[in-house]
């Protein structure tokens, strides 16, 4: 039996998390054992976060029209 991999969180929940493990190490409150915990946690969905803005900034196309009238995607090479 595999084990299953998590569900990836969306972007946005990515960083609100970030934003709730910041808060929780900069108040100085957390226990050390706990604060390594989220300082880890915080290092992976960082990393998945940048990984998943790289991944959707590459699938980002520049939508113009061909010289048929159509329309197509093409790299954003312009920029």
């Amino acid at each position: 039996m595999t084990a299953k991999k998590p569900a990836r969180n969306s972007i946005e929940e990515g960083l609100r998390r970030l934003e709730q493990i910041v808060e929780s190490l900069e108040g100085g409150a957390v226990p050390l054992d706990d604060a390594v915990n989220l300082y880890e946690e915080g290092i992976r969905l960082s990393k998945e976060c940048a990984d998943r803005l790289k991944q959707t900034e590459l699938r980002i196309r520049k939508l113009t029209k061909n010289l048929d009238g159509q329309f197509e995607l093409t790299d954003r090479d312009d920029e």
